[in-house]
């Protein structure tokens, strides 16, 4: 009975525990990001794209 009082006492591991779940929220927050980020910038160049594809520049003719 005594071990079973002493290890629910022990704090030994807790840093630990707690360093992995912090890392994980991070890397999870910044694969977020990222994907966005990617997302954001790929519909920008197909907008982007398509709006310089419907210019029509004019012909100066010979310099």
């Amino acid at each position: 009975m005594h071990q079973v009082i002493r290890f629910a006492y022990d704090e030994t591991g807790a840093v630990t525990v707690d360093f992995v779940v912090l890392t994980a929220a991070i890397f999870t927050l910044g694969a977020t990001v990222v994907f966005a980020v990617i997302s954001g910038s790929e519909n920008f160049a197909n907008t982007t794209s398509e709006s310089l594809e419907t210019i029509s520049v004019p012909e100066i003719g010979p310099l």
